[in-house]
């Protein structure tokens, strides 16, 4: 019998609700057609932005999302992407797909929808191909209430009053697409860029987040906190899910179960990683005043056929939605040093919670992942420890975070991410007895995924297979599960 331990009284820090955020990037179909239409489309819009994808995305809480990159960040020049739209300049999207960009998706657009998902804008500036007063400006045009030219040319455009922005990234992988910079040169170049990245707001601060490494490069993340540390509020991280190798990614469907398998060890490394750059970061600041932000994760498999290879479009099944939920996990146990983690991506592209073709939308295995785990957001994470004697390979036989809610409620989530048995555990708290529970669940093959044809082949469901007796919470999980329990 698997054992979970609580302590209510152990409180390890707040999971702040920017650990569920989400990335957009002009890739493929994520912002045309994925979230925006244009004023125009019959499909059903408000200020071009689709109506179905909003409310989709509000039902989760969506609580930060980042633009426009990613790579294409750092070919991104914002005033390309500003007034008449007849008028805006056409480029060629050169990292993804080659082709055209008319950016009719820019600024004013980017902070509209953030105003529809009630979200915080994250905004992901040039270093690669920019320079450090276009990214001022941006700043400035954006941000400034009083009278300067870009002020000026905001309220010509039509917005009187500047926008809150956040969180604004300085770069973005300039150890490679943002330019293939050493990190002593990119450290040096943050310290320079972020100067102009003015607080234009009274009593509002900008969360300035410099790029960090791609996996395993410590070397990176050592060199960027001991000359650049004192001058950033976070440092990022990207690690992508690869089943088998960057030439041979694997397929999205079909796949098998030693595929599975793989994949899951392979996102597992993400507590690894996280734990090694934390370690570093903790030698410059041990006070942990800088945030480590990953804003790029999940899994990258081959391209569907007959689709755009530079669109990265995938389908997403229950295997991503395991991938989701460890990683969620991970990302509750380590708030004392993640501040943000953004999947990649929002709609259409790579692990996304949104699918969309035409008119038509489907809700993922990893939106449903997303949906059990929203009430852990700006909760306290509490101590907990699973005690077992079972294995099942080499997966763990569970996973879990917990978090006190204010009203006093307890929140569990437990992954039993094996592919073949269920699994039984018993829940107990310390020093109290649990009284009461209700639960949902996120189930299903390995395999299993939903299509335009049949949108609700996966999706959560009450959970009803456990018993509360003498204060303990016993519960029968099934293999590919992710369980959401409330304790009272």
């Amino acid at each position: 019998m698997n054992k979970l331990m609580i302590q209510p009284q152990v409180k390890r820090g707040r999971i702040r609700k920017e650990l569920q955020g989400h990335f957009s990037e002009h890739l493929g179909r994520c912002i045309y057609g994925g979230v925006y239409v244009g004023e125009n489309s019959d499909i059903p819009n408000v200020n071009g932005i689709r109506k179905d994808v909003v409310q989709a995305l509000r039902d989760i809480r969506i609580p930060v999302l980042r633009w426009p990159g990613g790579c294409f960040a750092d070919e991104y020049h914002w005033k390309d992407g500003i007034g008449p739209k007849e008028k805006r300049k056409k480029m060629v999207n050169t990292h993804w797909g080659g082709v055209t960009e008319d950016n009719s998706f820019g600024t004013h657009e980017f902070m509209e929808l953030c105003r529809q998902l009630g979200c915080q804008p994250y905004v992901n500036g040039n270093v690669g191909s920019g320079t450090v007063r276009e990214m001022g400006e941006w700043v400035e045009y954006m941000t400034f209430d009083g009278i300067s030219p870009m002020a000026e040319e905001r309220r010509a455009n039509g917005h009187e009053a500047g926008w809150q922005v956040p969180f604004f990234g300085v770069g973005n992988e300039n150890w490679g697409c943002g330019g293939n910079m050493t990190p002593e040169y990119y450290a040096n170049e943050y310290r320079r860029y972020q100067t102009y990245v003015r607080n234009y707001r009274p009593g509002e601060r900008i969360y300035k987040i410099a790029c960090g490494s791609d996996g395993t490069n410590y070397e990176w993340t050592d060199t960027l906190m001991r000359i650049a540390g004192r001058y950033m509020d976070g440092l990022s991280l990207h690690y992508y899910t690869v089943p088998h190798d960057w030439q041979h990614k694997g397929s999205a469907l079909g796949f098998t179960r030693a595929d599975y398998v793989e994949t899951l060890q392979k996102t597992l490394r993400m507590d690894e990683l996280i734990t090694r750059h934390s370690a570093i970061m903790d030698r410059y600041d041990p006070e942990k005043r800088v945030g480590l932000i990953v804003d790029e994760w999940g899994t990258w498999y081959d391209v569907e056929e007959g689709t755009n290879p530079g669109f990265l479009y995938q389908q997403n099944s229950m295997r991503d939605a395991m991938v989701a939920a460890l990683n969620l996990n991970i990302f509750n146990k380590h708030c004392d040093r993640v501040h943000m983690a953004n999947i990649a991506q929002l709609v259409n592209v790579l692990q996304s919670v949104i699918l969309t073709e035409g008119p038509r939308m489907l809700l993922t295995p990893t939106y449903y992942a997303f949906k059990l785990f929203r009430d852990h957001q700006e909760n306290e994470l509490l101590s907990s420890a699973l005690l077992t004697e079972e294995t099942q390979g080499d997966l763990p036989a569970l996973q879990e975070s917990v978090s006190l809610a204010p009203d006093g409620a307890i929140h569990v989530t437990l992954v039993n991410p094996g592919p073949d048995e269920s699994r039984e555990v018993e829940i107990s708290l310390q020093d109290q007895a649990v009284s009461g529970a209700s639960a949902r669940i996120l189930t299903g093959d390995m395999n299993a995924h939903n299509t335009f044809d049949a949108p609700d082949t996966v999706k959560d469901a009450d959970f009803f297979d456990f018993s509360v007796k003498n204060g303990v919470l016993t519960a029968k999980l099934p293999p590919v599960s992710l369980t959401h329990f409330i304790l009272s």
